[in-house]
């Protein structure tokens, strides 16, 4: 444990960052001579533990029958894996080609997965990071598809040009033998058959290949003639080719819509046609053509008719219908409708040899944006109820909150109201992908995700011991009257689309209490109760912000009033109304036809019935102000201690006793500078470009394109959306949900624009180019704001862009029955410390250098009668002591987005001070409580992540971990206790790392195993007379034939092997956890049981060929032993 020396600032500060000691730290406060730090470089290191969500943008899928393990490909390279519930993993090709096919090595441990860059890659799976063993790249020829048959090692690669080549998966390398089209197809053929589309092997005869080519034709290749058998020619292009398991049939699906089924010994013309959604004429003629049937598969079963699954293949007038996956069994056929269109499905089955009945039990459907299971087995086809966290993107996140280490009862209790959530109807049977084993290490704490979506809604997720499972889902759209269509929408409406987004989320783990702001202006404040409740009228408070003195050397004028600041215990008409049940509408247009006094959003009028978990306490709605939309909120935070939320905006700032549901604080940030503001402002005129009528929301008007910027996630401040995909797909991320909005984009000019990682020169700041000072952040604490003052006080600290710290004393009534009934007092303190850059995160320290807790109030029930509650226990920080020798006994802690301070109380005295970046920004930051200690933690827009120690800020992190950062990684990033961050790594997907060393050592011991030893089932017996008559399986010793004895070898420049980095390093990673260690111990003794039993067959054979030739050659001796040689 180290003892910092105030005196030593200068010379312990790391010179590699640009650090600086404040002027007041070396001319007094020895207070913190003696401050013990405990934080060390050594104990962090950045590294990323679990990815969850849907996989984006799927292109590919395997499944291994034997192991029970899903694999899904993407667009972006990236391989996620799937088996029991929290089995999962994340793998990524350094490429990021998208995958176009993956194969299991059936029971292995491995898996083979093909690109679009014409590459071929072996993964380990035996290990609990799985890693590449081999690489094979493809200089000539374009990969276009890939067959494994089940316990073989030679894998069959179909190109573009029509050849097939065979690899060898065990040294990944290319044998000479090559099925070049030109020998496949007749040889009275003039055109080129395309690319290869289908490879399989006969069911029952393992040296028969059937080659589909897309044009058509369908060729039954014999491998150890090297000619082939059958040709079959069909007219439509086709897209997939299934076997009947005995090998005498096969089904072929094509363009028109049609399948069609041969024999494989009459190749002249197909068994049968049919089209599944085709009308059929009357008078006997062809089917209309239907849209492409793109995959089919055949599989039988012992007991009943075989099934038929397919994707596509609909008829063409049934012009915007959703995918669909057809089920044919016997007679009948099933039409399921897909949320999504259907990337891929598979066929899960009893047994993984394609030569015995299949026994078919489920279809997993991969989709582009959902992972459906469908029984087979079931009446209805109903689907399994999915355990994977695979729903974070029902609707777009647009916000996201992570809370480490939260008190025990909170899961529990929102498992208990969220479990009544559930769908019904879903499949009695347990989820069939269920391999691997969990990781044998756990988390001591318990940790809660919290994200906020497009349509209003909210979901509570528990993410304890990587893991994430969904425990309770909230709509917030439920407290407004929904127009019934687009036409019907509300005039007052800020937003084209989802005006009951979530923007900023505000959650107390101690007393439940939840409050939200939305995109529309809005603040709800939500407690959770067990009970269920009608309310009769949603209580609404509406609030009026208007627009004055708040632009900085704006050259613009207007000659709009300031409002006077509210005292405590009256309310200024003009800035709100009482609660009431709905919006008013007396004063809907001022006396000049403008809105005037109007919100965005239309309060419910009927009872809104609210079921157990979190019920609507106070809905706050900010009005329109003479033509002018209320701004969008940019900071947010409630304390359940003092029953009050504070909200701030581009305007200013209001503070709301929510349990008095009354306004005490509405000012504009000009007032709560009183006679100290810095800044010269001018008053604020109405934007000239905005209109006040309907067109505010017109989606095609193009003079409301330079307002389309995005909001800086945590300042509120204007930064550009990046001109990448994101701002493509419409922003998803926040730009889409600040559409049309007179957004506080003017806040800071196009210093940011394009990218986020653009440096700024430090001679030109955000202070420098801002227009308008904006609310960024708030904090609730008990603090001395007087040297005089021997008892901490309920106060508001207040962040703002301009990188001014204010505070606001609050003087809240004792008891519970006063506190009902005497209204808040509020006095102004003013600036406290200013930095560069806007506020980000303000927290306290008590005199040893320890994070005061934030005051809360224990949850109890609030729909309880009064004689039953319990009386509610506060909980806040002890008061501090102080002495004439030493009067400061507090520290503020205040990160900007360019550095942070440490300032002492009452004294206000600078004595710590730390220049984070010059060159950037910090997007988010956070104060963490470690294991170890107490530090700041810092995502920088140039894609580094930092700490730094309390409360000296000496930098202990600095790690550039992503080079390039975009809008929706910005918005979501977010830090926690104990170590833990997250952020939203695509639009369905939520990366967690970890930035602590101990977190990562225990990492391998915490990850689950995929592969878990597991025996192959037994072959299917041949029978008596298909074994007497040869009527079985055909065995083909591909060895002998595809080796390089007989096939010699392939040519060099036709592909390059790349060696893998998973040998050494995977199998390192696999050697922690006692399971592993024994599952490989035991698949060693078997293999080597195996390979001796080999072994010992081959010397007995040897041996008995050896006695053979030896008294072949005694007979021969003695033939000819008397004969003469003219005898011979």
């Amino acid at each position: 444990m180290k003892k910092f020396n105030i005196r030593k600032v200068l010379d312990g500060l790391t010179a590699a960052s640009s650090s600086s000691s404040s002027s007041n730290a070396a001319s007094g406060n020895r207070e913190n001579d003696m401050i013990q730090e405990t934080l060390q470089s050594e104990h962090f290191q950045l590294c990323k533990t679990v990815r969850h969500g849907f996989p984006y943008q799927p292109s590919s899928m395997a499944f291994d029958p034997v192991q029970k393990i899903l694999a899904i490909g993407t667009q972006t390279g990236a391989l996620r894996l799937f088996g029991q519930a929290g089995v999962e993993c994340y793998c990524q090709h350094e490429s990021g080609s998208a995958v176009i096919q993956l194969e299991f090595l059936v029971n292995e441990g491995a898996l083979v997965s093909a690109l679009a860059d014409d590459s071929i890659h072996l993964w380990n799976l035996r290990q609990k990071l799985p890693a590449i063993l081999h690489s094979l790249k493809f200089n000539r020829e374009r990969i276009t598809f890939c067959h494994l048959p089940f316990q073989s090692k030679w894998l069959y690669v179909g190109t573009e040009r029509g050849n097939i080549h065979i690899v060898n998966v065990e040294s990944f390398t290319l044998s000479g033998y090559v099925i070049m089209w030109n020998k496949a197809i007749e040889l009275s053929s003039k055109t080129h058959p395309g690319p290869v589309v289908h490879i399989s092997d006969n069911p029952m005869d393992e040296g028969k290949l059937l080659i589909g080519f897309e044009c058509g034709i369908v060729v039954l290749w014999d491998l150890k003639s090297k000619k082939a058998d059958y040709r079959y020619s069909y007219d439509e292009a086709i897209h997939s080719v299934a076997w009947h398991h005995e090998g005498k049939q096969f089904v072929c699906s094509h363009s028109d819509g049609t399948l069609t089924t041969w024999n494989i010994r009459a190749p002249a013309k197909p068994a049968q046609i049919i089209t599944p959604h085709g009308k059929q004429p009357k008078d006997g003629k062809k089917p209309e053509p239907c849209k492409p049937i793109l995959k089919v598969e055949y599989k039988t079963t012992r007991a009943g008719d075989p099934f038929m699954i397919l994707c596509g293949g609909l008829s063409y007038d049934t012009v915007g219908r959703r995918a669909c996956l057809t089920v044919m069994h016997g007679k009948s056929t099933a039409v399921l409708e897909m949320d999504y269109p259907i990337v891929d499905f598979l066929t899960l089955c009893e047994t993984p040899y394609p030569n015995d009945f299949q026994e078919p039990y489920a279809v997993v459907v991969l989709l582009e944006k959902d992972l459906v299971l469908i029984d087979l087995a079931q009446i209805g086809y109903p689907i399994f109820e999915n355990p994977y966290p695979l729903s974070i993107h029902e609707s777009p996140v647009t916000c996201c909150e992570y809370f480490a280490d939260c008190p025990a009862e909170v899961i529990p209790a929102l498992y208990s109201v969220g479990s009544r959530q559930k769908r019904q109807g879903f499949s009695k049977k347990e989820w069939p992908i269920n391999g691997g084993n969990w990781g044998q290490g756990t988390l001591s704490f318990s940790e809660i995700i919290i994200t906020g979506h497009a349509d209003g809604s909210i979901k509570f997720w528990d993410a304890s011991a990587l893991m994430l499972q969904v425990l309770y889902k909230l709509k917030t759209a439920k407290v407004f009257e929904k127009p019934r269509s687009k036409e019907e929408k509300y005039s007052t409406e800020i937003v084209d689309e989802d005006p009951f987004a979530i923007q900023i989320l505000s959650w107390c783990p101690e007393s439940r209490v939840l409050c939200v702001a939305g995109v529309s202006a809005h603040v709800i404040v939500y407690r959770f109760s067990k009970q269920e409740v009608t309310t009769e009228v949603v209580q609404l408070l509406e609030v009026r912000m208007p627009c004055e003195l708040n632009e900085v050397e704006s050259p613009e004028c207007g000659g709009e009033q300031a409002s006077a600041v509210t005292t405590p215990g009256t309310s200024s008409s003009p800035q709100t109304s009482l609660p009431q049940s709905h919006p008013s509408t007396s004063s809907n247009n001022s006396s000049d036809g403008l809105r005037d006094n109007v919100p965005c959003l239309k309060v419910r009028s009927s009872p809104l019935k609210q079921s157990a978990g979190y019920q609507v306490e106070l809905l706050i709605q900010l009005v329109w102000v003479s033509g002018e939309p209320p701004q969008q909120i940019t900071s947010l935070a409630v304390n359940s201690a003092y029953g009050l939320v504070a909200f701030g905006s581009g305007n200013g700032l209001a503070v709301v006793d929510y349990l008095q549901k009354t306004l005490i604080v509405n000012v504009s940030t000009a007032e709560l500078y009183g006679s100290t503001d810095p800044h010269h402002r001018q008053p604020h005129s109405p934007r000239k470009t905005r209109q006040p009528s309907a067109g505010l929301c017109d989606g095609n008007d193009a003079s409301a394109a330079p307002e389309e910027k995005c909001k800086s996630p945590t300042t509120g401040s204007g930064s550009p959306c990046n001109s990448d995909e994101d701002s493509k797909q419409k922003f998803i991320d926040k730009a889409k949900i600040s559409r049309k909005i007179n957004m506080i984009a003017d806040q800071k000019d196009d210093a940011r624009d394009n990218s986020f990682s653009r440096s700024r020169s430090s001679s030109v700041t955000s202070i420098d180019r801002e227009s308008r000072e904006v609310i960024s952040s708030f904090n609730f604490c008990d603090w001395l704001s007087k040297k005089s003052e021997s008892v901490a006080v309920p106060s508001l600290w207040v962040g703002t862009s301009l990188g001014s710290m204010l505070a606001i004393a609050l003087t809240v009534p004792s008891t519970p029955e006063q506190r009902m009934l005497q209204p808040v007092g509020v006095s102004f303190c003013g600036p406290v410390v200013r930095l560069k850059g806007g506020i980000l995160r303000m927290a306290q320290l008590d005199a040893s250098g320890t994070l005061l807790p934030h005051v809360y109030e224990s949850w109890y029930e609030p729909n309880a009668p009064e004689e039953e509650r319990e009386q509610p226990r506060r909980r806040r920080p002890t008061s501090p002591s102080s002495s004439q020798e030493n009067p400061d006994c507090q520290y503020a802690v205040v990160c900007s987005e360019k550095q942070a301070k440490v300032v002492a109380l009452p004294s206000q005295n600078c004595v710590y001070e730390h220049n984070i970046t010059e060159t950037s920004f910090v997007l988010r930051a956070d104060v963490v409580t470690l294991t170890t200690g107490v530090g700041i933690a810092c995502f920088c827009a140039n894609g580094h992540i930092m700490t730094l120690s309390l409360p000296s800020l000496r930098p202990l992190l600095d790690v550039n971990y992503l080079p390039l950062t975009d809008m929706r990684i910005a918005r979501t990033f977010c830090f926690s206790n104990q170590g833990q961050a997250l952020y939203l790594t695509s639009p369905t997907e939520i990366q967690r790392i970890t930035y602590i060393q101990e977190t990562c050592d225990n990492l391998q011991e915490m990850l689950g195993e995929l592969f878990t030893p597991v025996e192959t089932p037994e072959a299917p017996n041949r029978g008596f007379f298909k074994g007497l008559f040869g009527g079985g399986a055909q065995s083909l010793d591909r060895e002998d034939l595809f080796g390089e004895v007989s096939a010699g070898k392939a040519s060099r420049s036709l592909a390059q092997h790349i060696p893998g980095p998973g040998g050494m390093e995977g199998m390192k990673g696999a050697a922690s956890g006692v399971v592993g260690e024994l599952a490989r111990a035991r698949i060693a003794l078997d293999e080597r049981g195996q390979k001796l039993g080999e072994l010992e067959e081959r010397t007995a054979a040897m041996m008995a060929s050896g006695e053979s030739f030896s008294k072949h050659a005694h007979d021969i001796m003695l033939k000819y032993k008397d004969k003469k040689w003219y005898q011979l």
